[in-house]
């Protein structure tokens, strides 16, 4: 078993999403995947849109998208998360599978390509590119490919400062001059990412890039603060959070940040 797979084993991967923090993730994702559709489809109601999710995890996006009518396809390499996605009888045709290598999959097969998770784990430059690659080959030409990244400021600012580990981490030689995370990749499940390290892959992927935004902004840093809100004032914290996850001077210290990308 590989420590992915240990992680995830034990990773409430289920009930992340249905925290307050992570509702914010979700719902704003959702309305930029339905914002993409509604480009897909250009005033066509009836247009079919095929869906893929690689990194499904256990199912939380492929489920919500199969209920509401759309033909969702589903990739995820931990056994463990494959098997509760399976489990929940939904019509999302589920396979496990890496996102470096998806040859099971046709060509310009999908309208819609997610990449939620794959780029969190994945250390290289090499990898990296290989996930993209494949992502561009399923996707049809004029299709969407959605990233998400952990960002490198969000990790410095809660382990490094919140939770008072800078020296430790400086000591050990984890972090560069300008404080970009070094990611060992034999010890450290999660890869760090800034913008420009988005940009770079994009370039050499060939794919064009149409936004980037914050799914959650600072409710990964406002768990405590957003629990205790009344249901009303969460309301608005997701209004709030949909209305300003485009802004570019805040997509840095979000604790995600998702790339929205063009197939041509």
């Amino acid at each position: 078993m590989t420590p992915l797979e240990k992680y995830y084993n034990k990773f409430k991967e289920e009930h992340r999403l249905t925290t307050r923090h992570g509702i914010v993730e979700f719902t704003v994702s959702m309305k930029q995947i339905h914002d993409c559709m509604e480009l897909l489809r250009g005033g066509r109601e009836n247009a079919q849109i095929k869906i893929l999710d690689v990194g499904a995890g256990t199912g939380r996006y492929s489920v919500a998208l199969s209920r509401e009518g759309f033909d969702v396809t589903a990739v995820e390499l931990v056994e463990h998360n494959l098997e509760i996605l399976r489990g929940k009888h939904e019509n999302v045709k589920a396979w496990q599978g890496d996102a470096r290598d998806l040859h099971f999959l046709s060509g310009e097969t999908f309208d819609i390509t997610l990449l939620f998770g794959p780029m969190y784990h994945l250390h290289s430059d090499q990898d990296r590119l290989a996930a993209l690659n494949e992502a561009k080959r399923v996707t049809k030409k004029g299709g969407f490919i959605l990233v998400a990244y952990v960002m490198n400021e969000y990790a410095v600012l809660s382990y490094c400062f919140r939770e008072g580990k800078i020296k430790e981490v400086l000591e050990k030689g984890r972090l560069t001059k300008d404080f970009h995370t070094i990611t060992n990749i034999n010890d450290d499940l999660y890869s760090y990412t800034r913008l420009e390290d988005m940009t770079r892959l994009n370039e050499k992927a060939g794919l064009e890039r149409l936004k980037v935004f914050a799914p959650d902004g600072a409710a990964d840093y406002m768990r405590r603060e957003l629990n205790a809100l009344d249901e009303e004032s969460f309301r608005h914290f997701i209004n709030y959070q949909m209305s300003i996850c485009e802004r570019p001077e805040l997509l840095g210290a979000s604790s995600h940040t998702v790339d929205v990308l063009k197939r041509n």
